[in-house]
């Protein structure tokens, strides 16, 4: 992943993670990350391994902030709401009941 695309899809998903759906720019997280890109943008051969350290830093902060809001939306739609029924659960899993002819 490019570095700029990367830094979008960050900030994309610290957006996506806020209760307001904004991206706040007096975060700590927005301000690291921004920092962070900043000091990692040069083009000096030198600083080659430092460049991979921070692709690699941030797609790993990437894939953490995707995956904690895959898990808060699998926590809402799967969470236990006491006993359900066996057409509700059918339902959850993908399930059809078959019909009763009466």
């Amino acid at each position: 992943m490019a570095g700029s695309q990367l830094y979008r899809s960050l900030l994309n998903e610290l957006r996506l993670s806020s209760l307001s759906g904004r991206l706040n720019k007096e975060s700590l997280a927005f301000k690291y990350i921004t920092n962070q890109f900043q000091k990692h943008q040069t083009t000096d051969q030198t600083l080659c391994k430092a460049r991979e350290e921070m692709k690699f830093l941030g797609e790993t902060y990437l894939c953490y902030l995707r995956s904690l809001r895959k898990y808060a939306e699998i926590q809402t739609v799967y969470k236990g709401k006491g006993e359900r029924s066996i057409e509700e659960t059918a339902d959850m899993v993908g399930f059809k009941l078959p019909h009763d002819p009466k």
